[in-house]
């Protein structure tokens, strides 16, 4: 690792040789990571270990990241938090601007291994992360939001609005319940 950043791998010269390997890990401090519309919260560092392995013409990253994660529930708002481990998977073309990637593969397939051969773990570990992340953040798949009229927590009981025979109380179309549609 490079002194000083731990995120930072600065590959060892017996990597370039077919069929080495070595085991690195760490820890990253993400702070925040933002997907889609909503932001997730850590806490504590994410730990990751990954296995670099020579290919041949590559060197192949593989490992996994372990972290949790908060964020306010899509419905709610009320704080969630997830316990996250993904995958981490790099392809590291040996060689420079001039090396050839192997025909099997596309070019979002493979990264090219910098001139300083220097691998930054933080692209790798937040891509693993967002996989894991859910697509829409709930504290519970039966949570009932808030009230669109006096925004109170309906997982909590009902609120007024619904009491008082409001719009809440026959839901967003209760103001339809007595239009002739002509049918």
């Amino acid at each position: 690792m490079v002194k000083n950043d731990p995120n930072l791998i600065d590959v060892p010269e017996e990597l370039f040789e077919t069929a080495e390997s070595r085991h690195f890990e760490g820890e990253t401090v993400l702070g925040e990571l933002a997907a889609g519309p909503d932001t997730y919260r850590f806490a504590a560092p994410v730990a990751w270990s990954v296995d670099i392995t020579n290919t041949g013409d590559a060197l192949l990253v593989m490992g996994t990241a372990r972290a949790r994660a908060a964020c306010g529930c899509a419905r709610c708002l009320e704080e969630v938090t997830y316990d996250l481990e993904g995958d981490i998977e790099g392809y590291f073309i040996i060689g420079g601007a001039d090396a050839v990637a192997p025909d099997d593969l596309e070019g979002d397939e493979f990264s090219r291994l910098p001139d300083n051969h220097v691998i930054d773990m933080v692209p790798l570990i937040v891509s693993a992360l967002l996989l894991e992340l859910p697509l829409v953040p709930l504290c519970d798949d039966a949570c009932q939001g808030l009230c669109p009229q006096c925004g109170a927590n309906l997982n909590e009981g009902p609120c007024a609005c619904a009491s008082d025979g409001g719009a809440a109380a026959g839901g967003p179309f209760a103001a339809l319940k007595d239009f002739d549609f002509g049918v």
